[in-house]
């Protein structure tokens, strides 16, 4: 059975390109977690009213997957917009 690396924390960004310079193939991808990036840029603004237990239950979840919760409420909108098309 091959074992895995898991990915150190680095001290520098020296040490990290250290790191980079060897054979990453026997890294355990499973410790990755997707990382999105933000391009385009956010020219509009949305401001609602929530149940406060509703409220406190997207701040968990959003701090669940260690985003803030605005992020967390506009990737929930973006993926039910790309599910259901624009309308």
């Amino acid at each position: 059975m091959k074992t895995t690396r898991k990915v150190p924390r680095f001290e520098s960004d020296q040490e990290a390109e250290a790191f980079l310079d060897q054979d990453l193939s026997d890294l355990d991808f499973s410790q990755f977690k997707p990382m999105r990036f933000e391009l385009e840029p956010k020219s509009a603004s949305l401001n609602m009213r929530l149940p406060a237990a509703l409220l406190d239950a997207v701040k968990a979840r959003a701090k669940a997957r260690g985003i803030p919760y605005t992020r967390y409420v506009r990737m929930l909108l973006e993926s039910d917009v790309a599910r259901h098309g624009r309308s």
